[in-house]
């Protein structure tokens, strides 16, 4: 799969930062490295193949790596959604409703919460 560029910005705040090598996986050590650097604790999470979450907000900052499989994450008042590939960064904003559909291989995600 190639990504369309390597950084998405959209107009309400969603921020997607592509991983850039296609071929070599993102390690997750670094990943945990990103969030404790920042002083944010980092949670591991594994949804099975084709599980859905559905329409949900938060009352602070996500920020997700995908570091194995995929999933998407819909926007439904602004009618976009975004596909993450391991090593994608999304960064949804505080209070953004959104809902999400884990891909035929599952997923494994690292998130934090961020101000």
């Amino acid at each position: 799969m190639s990504h369309p560029s390597y950084h998405e910005k959209s107009s309400d705040g969603i921020d997607l930062i592509r991983w850039p090598h296609l071929n070599v996986a993102l390690p997750e050590a670094e990943v945990i490295s990103f969030f404790t650097s920042r002083g944010i604790q980092p949670l591991r999470w594994m949804n099975a193949p084709e599980s859905a979450h559905s329409a949900h907000v938060h009352d602070y900052r996500k920020i997700l790596f995908c570091i194995e499989g995929g999933i998407t994450f819909s926007f439904p008042d602004s009618d976009t959604e975004y596909t993450l590939c391991p090593g994608d960064r999304l960064i949804i904003p505080r209070g953004l409703k959104h809902s999400a559909f884990v891909g035929p291989k599952g997923v494994t995600c690292v998130e934090g919460k961020g101000v």
